[in-house]
This record gives structure tokens, C-alpha cells and sequence, in this order.
């Protein structure tokens, strides 16, 4: 996928603990460790709003574009 969340850089240029900002976002550890990885299919605008808030940065700081000319096939079956 051509999506790269880079929160945990994130988190370290502004010495916040995920913990604490699952916490103030308002979801769980778990949530924010499967985010952190990347592990994740979507991500809500409303959870990106806050943790963009929390963290005082923009989108852009924690999720990257990864262009992939392969993402332009299709898949039908």
C-alpha cells in the first residue's frame, strides 16, 4: 500500500508517549499501537483531527504517500 504512517516520528520530535496520546485522542493503547505500525485499514478524519490538534502538526507528519504505479491496476475477478 502506498500509505506510510510515520506517527512514531511524530511522537519523538515532540517527546509524547503513545500512551498518552491514545489517552487524550480518546482510543485505546491497542488502537494506537495498530496505528503506529500501519497495521490498519483507515483511519477516521476525526481521530486524524485530534491527534493532529494534540500534536500541533498537519497530516502530512504522520502519514506519507508512497506513490506505487502498480496501485493503478485493476483487480477484478
Amino acid at each position: 500500500m502506498p500509505i506510510n504512517v510515520t506517527l512514531d516520528i511524530a511522537l519523538a520530535k515532540r517527546k509524547v508517549r503513545a500512551k498518552d496520546l491514545a489517552a487524550q485522542v480518546g482510543i485505546s493503547e491497542t488502537q494506537m499501537s495498530l496505528l503506529r505500525t500501519g497495521k490498519v485499514k483507515g483511519l477516521r478524519f476525526d481521530t486524524l483531527s485530534k491527534i493532529c490538534l494534540i500534536l500541533d502538526c498537519q497530516p502530512v507528519d504522520i502519514i506519507e504517500y508512497l506513490p506505487d504505479p502498480a496501485d493503478l491496476t485493476c483487480d477484478e475477478t
